[in-house]
Formats: structure tokens, sequence, C-alpha cells
């Protein structure tokens, strides 16, 4: 086990990234990490005075590096990675940040745990779930949690394989949230989207139930 890991650390990010996927498909999403450009436009999707973000689905850490470069310090950063193998890798790569092996379905313990709570939540939440493939109830679940964990005027950025709109229209209904379609770009692998999604009003909105 101490030989694979020290092979690991040793790969690029790149074959660390399509091993985790080749190991398991339907939870690591895509074969390849983001682009560069992906990362920019998420990135450009950020609020002007954004300061604390959380990320969801750190990968090999393309938004991660990303968000540091934009001007978000170490510190001021909490990320998320499931997979044991990619979340060891953003740990040695960003020493600085809140980096957690954990479910977004629990961000609201986790933040709150990190000092990502009350008056010390997030601007934005960037995001590179698979959302597209889960169910309404889990959709409904990890935003509920990721708004909880947003300050009042946040923005949930997320991007997803093709031009659809990753999120159900009744969730958007039941948390009452606006969405559009921020950007689009051919040179990811897959070509991917940006969406954005807010609070139609600002102040927390409980979500209702979904039946």
């Amino acid at each position: 086990m101490k030989d694979d890991r020290a092979a690991a650390r040793s790969l690029p990010a790149s074959w660390t990234f399509f091993l985790q996927w080749l190991k398991n498909p339907l939870a690591v999403a895509a074969i390849s990490p983001s682009s560069r450009q992906l990362a920019r436009q998420m990135m450009s999707q950020l609020p002007r005075s954004a300061h604390r973000v959380i990320e969801l689905g750190g990968g090999t850490g393309v938004f991660t590096q990303a968000l540091i470069d934009h001007g978000i310090a170490p510190a001021d950063l909490l990320v998320l990675e499931l997979n044991e193998e990619l979340h060891q890798h953003l740990v040695r790569q960003f020493p600085g940040a809140a980096v957690v092996c954990g479910d977004a379905g629990n961000l609201r313990e986790i933040a709150a745990a990190h000092g990502f709570g009350g008056e010390q939540r997030a601007d934005a939440i960037i995001s590179g779930l698979g959302l597209l493939s889960m169910p309404r109830q889990m959709q409904q679940s990890i935003l509920s949690a990721a708004f909880d964990s947003l300050l009042p005027e946040g923005r949930f950025i997320q991007f997803t394989y093709g031009p659809a709109n990753p999120v159900a229209r009744e969730v958007i209904e039941a948390m009452g949230l606006s969405a559009h379609r921020a950007s689009f770009t051919w040179w990811n692998v897959p070509p991917a989207t940006v969406y954005v999604y807010q609070r139609r009003v600002s102040r927390a909105m409980p979500a209702r139930s979904m039946r």
C-alpha cells in the first residue's frame, strides 16, 4: 500500500485523475481534469468582492489553483473531495487550504467545523459535482446544504457536460433559485457549460419538500 501511494504521488495530476476514473467511472464524472479555459470561465462568475470560497469536487485542483491565482487566499478556501486518492493529492498540493475528504450532502456540518458558518459563510461555491446524473432529491439535498453555507447574495457556480441545465426545474422552483447559463466551451473534454444559481431574493429561503 505504501508503494502504491508513493507511486501515486509521483504521477502527473492528469494520470492520477484518469486512474481514479478507471477505478470508479460512476463517481468520477470525466476521464480528464477540467481545462484551464473552463477554469477561467468559472472564475469570471465569482462575485467581484468574493474572498471566501467553497469548492465541491476538487479533483486534481485545477479550479483550486485558479481560485488562488484569482486572489482567493488558501486560508479562505474550503475544498471537498470524496475520492480518497484525489483528496490526498489536493492535501499535498494545497497545504494552506482546508481540504476535506467528505460528501457534499454534509456540507453544513463540514463548513461549520472549518469556520465557514454564520457570518463567515462563503461568498461563492464552485462545483464540479455530477449533478446531472443525480436524482432530484439528492440534487435538492446538496443545493440546500450549499445555500445554507452561502451568504444571502452568494453564488453557486456549476459546470456540466453539454448544454442542458444540470439541476431539475422542480428543484430550482422548490428552492426559490434563479439560474442562468453563463458560458460554454468546446475546449474541454467533454465540452462544458457553466451555470450560475442564486437566491431570487437576498435572504435565506427555506426549501420546500418535493413530492
